[in-house]
């Protein structure tokens, strides 16, 4: 369900939101700045990303973009993501909500229908399950999602000064030209609401607009 940025704000008690994009959108940057902005106010924030956030997760990660050896099948790709899904939620997001902090997450259970669904041709049925068994029914107050063309993505990630792409990052442009799409579909057709946001805005917009939602301007 897409909301309004010009009309709709997050209710006061929601506490989790989740950043959604194709790689190079940057989402990253703008959740760090609403993490800013929210702990200035005098709020808990958790800054948190999938895959990761637990040490577990953080080794599953190392595997999924950074796996040497023969390139991973789809399937175990899409159980590994459910894995560190699973750990993340018992482990730092359903805590931390309990506790009364908020939670911002760099990717949720949204990239993995869009990259493992749209991207790789997973059955949608099958990422449903593996991120309901995941999730256990905790889901975000909020989804963010940055839209950007997948080539000015995949040039901003050029232009970065690091050890090279991710095994995601180095797939042919139509790859993320299909998650680009399927992130857009699935914004229209969540339960949960979905501000799609125009990614070739500057940092200063994006953030204006955002915590505007979120009441932390």
């Amino acid at each position: 369900m897409r909301v309004d940025q010009s009309s709709y704000r997050i209710p006061e008690a929601a506490r989790f939101i989740a950043f959604e994009g194709i790689n190079g959108c940057g989402k990253t940057t703008l959740m760090r700045s609403l993490v800013s902005d929210l702990r200035a106010k005098g709020h808990a924030a958790v800054e948190t990303r999938e895959p990761g956030g637990t040490p577990l997760g953080d080794e599953l990660r190392k595997l999924l973009l950074e796996w040497p050896g023969e390139k991973i099948s789809e399937r175990t790709e899409l159980l590994l993501f459910a894995a560190g899904r699973a750990e993340h939620v018992d482990k730092v997001i359903r805590p931390s909500i309990a506790s009364g902090s908020w939670v911002l997450c760099d990717r949720y259970l949204y990239s993995s229908v869009a990259f493992q669904g749209y991207g790789r041709g997973i059955q949608r049925s099958l990422i449903d399950q593996a991120n309901d068994f995941a999730v256990q029914g905790v889901f975000p107050d909020l989804v963010i999602l940055l839209d950007i063309e997948p080539q000015e993505g995949l040039s901003r990630i050029a232009a970065r000064n690091d050890s090279g792409k991710d095994s995601f990052e180095a797939e042919e442009l139509a790859f993320h030209e299909r998650i680009r799409r399927g992130f857009l579909e699935v914004a229209e057709q969540s339960p949960v609401p979905f501000l799609v946001l125009d990614g070739a805005r500057s940092r200063e917009e994006l953030h204006q607009l955002a915590a505007a939602v979120l009441r932390c301007a």
